[in-house]
């Protein structure tokens, strides 16, 4: 019987801890301010000063770009919130981008990226 109530109250201490994770690792689209191409395959984005986030595309869609070339960006669920690769879509140059990773970086990952690369 104890096991049991330890194992409610754990499970319950891990619910109250998710959406705080939850929180942490999404953003609303609406507060990107600016972005950097890292290569054929790596967009890095701002977010509200706050956060920089590194994207991986599965596919060369950012080949021939510049950071200073506008980037579309959508959200493919209609929430106002992006959390994960799928809720993302990217289109430059008419070609649309296939997100296969979204990752926030460390501060110290941010430090470490080239001062050229950081948005």
């Amino acid at each position: 019987m104890r096991t049991a109530v330890a194992l409610v109250a754990a499970v319950g201490a891990l619910i109250m801890v998710l959406p705080a994770q939850a929180a942490d690792t999404c953003f609303r689209i609406s507060d990107m301010r600016n972005h950097t191409v890292g290569g054929d395959h790596t967009l890095y984005i701002d977010v509200g000063g706050r956060a920089v986030y590194r994207a991986e595309m599965s596919n060369s869609c950012l080949a021939g770009t510049m950071s200073s070339d506008p980037i579309v960006l959508h959200n493919q669920t209609g929430s106002p919130m992006i959390c994960r690769p799928l809720d993302l879509d990217i289109g430059v140059h008419g070609s649309r981008c296939i997100v296969a990773s979204l990752t926030k970086l460390t501060p110290a990952e941010v430090a470490a990226l080239p001062k050229k690369m950081r948005p």
